[in-house]
Formats: structure tokens, C-alpha cells, sequence
């Protein structure tokens, strides 16, 4: 076996199966507010293109995707980012999901033979830790606490780390925080990248949930263009239909900036074997190509960051966040205790903050917190907002 598989960590629903081994809540009163899945309907058109396109199941899918799915996936990118151009041809790769395609980038672009480090954030998405360490590489985690506005503090990271680092990774908007990169921040790492050659990875699969319309969160091709890097070099983005369109479960999303890396993991995804079927791309067509029901689903998560929060005013240390559907509160108390009282005494799901973070030499920046996911229908997150007023007013640092 590969003794890499040794140095993974349980994933963060495997801990929190074990933390309520011993609790049996009420089903029919259970509210999971610990998985960030999506639960708005999905829209109609695209599972009217889903099923009329079923009879493509008869023939094999190319991992390089449709014509039509890329060309539409470059439209959509230069019309939200600003962009002057992308290429469908050779700047775009649909993928199944971003979850598989975050991992399986850092098995294309890490150099094993040349001590390879990768950067990411902390707390974060369990997948960047596990895609280093099968790479090969060791991972430096960069803190995200409430100081620095839950995000990274790049100026800290020196130069030997930075010409050593062959791959970043970055969540923008972030997740759990919701916290938003700025333009700015962005530029400087596109020259950083283009001056100690490593690689930046965007997820910026959260990036069509937020709060203002006239401030939509800025991507990394879009930094590219500032800085001047007109062939996105070593920028690569991540983006999703799960969020932006609530589909989950259609797999669907692409990877898309420097023509040359994108041409290297085709390469590696044609062995690979995760081309999306042809089926879902044709819904997949449909669903980049319309902006109403995104503002709509960005709506039904204002108004209930809307309701929660006046429930919760005064009673948790949390703010809106700039984007994705997460609070991110501080309760001052160890969350896993928090998180069992909530299960056993309330039957809500949350997910402890240590759970998605690591003890970087000081100490873990998720201890503390909790992940609440606003992704049940409003009634539930109301209802889900009273019970935790009631069981953090007396336990919570305010």
C-alpha cells in the first residue's frame, strides 16, 4: 500500500460521527446545519435539459468535455470576471465536481523530486491537505483568525518558503470564514507566483453567494489581467455548479487560466478516466448560461442570514460574512462540548471549528468556533437559530 495513505486524518463528518457515537436525537426533529450541501430546489430547466439529453448515455464522453460547455464556461468567465478573453480551447477543462479536481491537480503539478511544499489556508477544505501529502509534498498551513479578517497573513511568509512553495492554495471566498481576498491581495500573489514560479490554485467555488450586488467577490484570472499576466499564467480557478446552481449532485465543474498547465492535467485526467457525462454537461450548458436563478438562491440565503442573525444578536460573537452560506461564530468555549449539547439536547448538527483546522505551532484556529451551514429551508434555520440562543446564552463568550 501506499504509506502515504498513512499520514491522512480522518475527515471532518468521520469525527463528528465518533464525538455523537453515544447520542440517538430525535429524527423527525433534526436539523443539520454541519454539512454544507445545498437544499434549494434545483432549477427546472436544467433538469429539463438533463432528461432530454439522457440518450447521450449511449456514447462515451471525452475528459476534454463538449465545445458548446467550454465555449459557454469562457463566456460566463469573461462576463463575471471582466476578462478580455479566455480560450475554450485550450484555457478551459470541465471537471466532475471541483472536489476530485482539487486533489488530482496537486498529483499533475507537484515535482516529488525537489523537496515540494504546498501552501493553504487554516482552517480549510480537508482535500488540500490530503492532495499534498499524496503528492508528496509537505504542507505549511497559513492562519486564518478574526485579527487579520480570517484571512491568510501573506506578508509573513518569507522568501525562502515562497521560492520553495510549488503550489498555493487558496479559497476565495473562504471556507468556513465567508471571508472575501481582495483585488489587491490577489495581484500580489499572482506576482509572487510569477516570481517564485509555483503554482495558485483558486477554489473559488462560493464565489456567486454574497451578500452585496455590487460588490460580487474578485477572482484570480481577474488578478491576473491587473497584474498584467495576460496568459494567466500559473493561475488556475475552480468552479462549481454545486453552490451557484444547487446541484450537488450533477458532479459538474471546470477548471479554467494557464492554457499550458490545463494542456498537462488533460494529459493526466486522460488516464485518469473522469470525463463528465455527456448528459451532464448539456445541463451543465444550461445552467452557466442563466444568471436568474442564481440571484434568486443568493436572495433565499440573505433573508435567512437575515432571520438568524437578529435571533442570534447579542447572544453569539458572529457576523455576516461577506459571501458563501456559513456563520462562523467564536463561542470562547471548546466547540466539540458545544456541538454534543446541541445534538443531544436541541437535535441540531453543527460542525466543531478544530474539526477543520490544524495546530500550526499556534495552536488550532478553528478550536473555539463553530461551522453553521444556512442550508436548510427557512423555517428550519429560524427554528435551528432559537435553539442555539437558548443553549449558548449562558455558555458563550460574548
Amino acid at each position: 500500500m501506499n504509506p502515504e495513505l498513512d499520514l491522512l486524518q480522518p475527515y471532518p463528518f468521520e469525527r463528528l460521527r465518533a464525538l455523537f457515537q453515544d447520542i440517538s436525537p430525535e429524527p423527525e426533529q433534526h436539523i443539520n446545519l454541519g454539512m454544507g450541501e445545498p437544499q434549494h430546489p434545483p432549477p427546472e430547466f436544467v433538469l429539463e435539459a438533463l432528461a432530454d439529453a439522457l440518450p447521450r448515455v449511449a456514447s462515451y464522453p471525452a475528459t476534454r468535455g463538449l465545445a458548446d460547455l467550454r465555449e459557454t464556461i469562457a463566456r460566463w468567465l469573461i462576463g463575471r470576471f471582466a476578462l478580455p478573453e479566455v480560450d475554450p480551447e485550450r484555457q478551459v477543462l470541465p471537471v466532475m465536481g471541483t472536489r476530485e479536481a482539487l486533489f488530482s491537480i496537486a498529483q499533475a503539478v507537484v515535482n516529488r523530486d525537489d523537496r515540494p511544499l504546498v501552501l493553504a489556508p487554516n482552517p480549510f477544505y480537508q482535500i488540500y491537505e490530503g492532495a499534498a501529502l499524496l503528492a508528496g509534498a509537505s504542507i505549511r498551513f497559513l492562519n486564518c483568525r478574526a485579527e487579520g479578517g480570517y484571512l491568510p497573513d501573506y506578508d509573513a511568509v518569507d522568501s525562502d518558503t515562497w521560492q520553495r512553495c510549488q503550489l498555493l492554495y487558496l479559497c476565495n471566498p473562504g471556507n468556513p470564514s465567508g471571508a472575501v481576498t481582495p483585488l489587491e491581495t490577489l495581484v500580489t500573489l499572482v506576482r509572487l507566483a510569477e516570481e517564485h514560479n509555483f503554482v495558485i490554485v483558486s477554489d473559488e467555488c462560493y464565489s456567486e453567494i454574497y451578500r452585496n450586488a455590487s460588490s460580487a467577490p474578485p477572482g484570480l484570472l481577474q488578478a491576473a489581467t491587473a497584474a498584467g499576466v495576460a496568459n494567466y499564467h500559473n493561475c488556475l480557478v475552480f468552479h462549481s455548479l454545486s453552490k451557484r446552481s444547487n446541484l450537488p449532485g450533477l458532479r459538474s465543474g471546470f477548471v479554467a487560466g494557464d492554457g499550458e498547465l490545463i494542456s498537462r492535467y488533460l494529459a493526466y485526467r486522460t488516464y485518469h478516466g473522469c470525463a463528465m457525462p455527456v448528459h451532464h454537461q448539456i445541463a451543465s450548458i444550461a445552467a452557466w448560461s442563466d444568471e436568474t436563478h442564481v440571484r434568486k438562491n443568493r436572495d433565499l440565503y440573505t433573508e435567512k442570514f437575515d432571520a438568524v442573525l437578529q435571533t442570534l444578536d447579542g447572544v453569539l460573537s458572529v457576523a455576516r460574512p461577506e459571501a458563501g452560506f456559513y456563520l462562523w461564530p467564536y463561542l470562547g468555549v471548546d466547540d466539540t462540548e458545544v456541538a454534543r449539547r446541541l445534538y443531544r439536547d436541541h437535535h441540531l448538527t453543527a460542525l466543531p471549528g478544530q474539526y477543520l483546522g490544524r495546530d500550526a505551532g499556534q495552536g488550532n484556529p478553528g478550536w473555539g468556533h463553530l461551522r453553521i451551514a444556512l442550508v436548510p429551508p427557512l423555517e428550519h434555520c429560524l427554528h435551528a437559530a432559537e435553539c442555539l440562543s437558548e443553549a449558548l446564552s449562558d455558555a458563550v463568550a460574548r
